[in-house]
């Protein structure tokens, strides 16, 4: 019997310190990605750029820098790529703009930025950390946020920076599929269904200190109207941290608000002591069940992730605090 209790501590020993411990998650949306509707040469882009992220969140956390420092400059990386719909490749309004929504929060302390139907900022994530650090405020939306991001001289750029071909064409595919049927929380039509929707990036990371930020930036929904913002600068729906978690939500804002998901996922690893995977799991199919689609992405103090979706497919990545990278697409 004691030989056999030795053994088993052996084990478990082995078991627990073979586990991986993460220290930056990613996405770059999730929605209609197949491997049927992807060439080689896209999928290599995209893992490229997704490994070129969690590169260069992992390098500030290896500098000793916080979880915010990590999380900006994952996300500026993808901002500045046409591949994610986020920054320069963000889609298009209805009326033909480009509409930037970003928010940061911090756990430690919970301080939280975030900025909305944006045109000129070329980082938004950047403004969003802006109001965080140097502002009594939690968000801000449109002109006065730009305002507010030029004061703290952030980086402003003509509107037509943002534009692209490929999200422009995409704009006009819709529209001419426009029609008058009727639309509910639960039904848009067939003029939002049928693009590929969901390209909004996130990252969630966890420094040396043992602190955890979540951050989400997104140019929301192509051929969106009436000012529409969704759950990515939204704090408790899309964004969310504190001291056991942080999460970066992706996919149809409605119901990401409509369930306060990012914050929801974390009261049920706080108050019913829910692992993460589950916590997570159990989030996306209430969002399921009322008829929205999307994924997210998690990370816990203890280095544990969560990444789970409902869609065809979503851009993820993470890495371990070894440098390890992995990169996956579809489901």
């Amino acid at each position: 019997m004691q030989k056999l209790c030795i053994v088993l501590l052996i084990f478990i020993n082995t078991f627990f310190s073979a586990q991986k411990k993460y220290v930056l998650v990613l996405h770059g949306g999730a929605g209609t990605i197949t491997r049927e509707n992807m060439t080689a040469e896209k999928e290599k882009a995209y893992r490229a750029k997704l490994t070129e992220a969690l590169k260069a969140g992992y390098a500030e956390i290896m500098k000793g820098k916080s979880s915010v420092d990590a999380v900006a400059a994952a996300i500026i990386i993808m901002e500045d790529s046409p591949l994610f719909n986020a920054g320069k490749g963000a889609v298009f309004t209805s009326d033909g703009k480009n509409e930037l929504d970003a928010a940061i929060m911090f756990g430690k302390d919970k301080s939280a930025g975030a900025v909305a139907a944006i045109h000129t900022v070329k980082n938004p994530i950047k403004a969003a950390i802006a109001v965080m650090q140097n502002s009594e405020h939690v968000m801000m939306i449109g002109e006065g946020a730009e305002i507010f991001a030029k004061g703290q001289g952030l980086e402003i750029v003509n509107p037509d920076y943002f534009w692209t071909k490929d999200r422009w064409d995409g704009l006009q595919k819709l529209k001419a599929k426009e029609n008058n049927k009727k639309t509910t929380q639960n039904h848009f039509p067939e003029a939002y269904e049928v693009d590929q929707k969901f390209g909004t990036v996130g990252a969630v990371a966890l420094d040396k200190d043992g602190n955890i930020a979540a951050g989400t930036s997104t140019g929301g929904m192509t051929n969106k109207k009436f000012g529409r913002i969704g759950d990515a600068p939204i704090i408790g729906a899309g964004t969310y941290a504190n001291a056991q978690v942080g999460i970066s939500a992706t996919g149809w804002g409605e119901f990401f608000i409509r369930t306060t998901a990012a914050r929801t996922l974390a009261a049920k690893m706080e108050y019913q002591n829910k692992d993460i995977k589950s916590a997570s799991g159990e989030v996306i199919a209430e969002i399921e069940k009322i008829g929205g689609d999307g994924g997210l992405i998690a990370l816990d103090r203890d280095g544990n992730i969560a990444m789970p979706f409902n869609t065809a497919g979503m851009y993820r990545g993470a890495v371990t605090e070894n440098g390890q990278v992995e990169i996956e697409i579809y489901k």
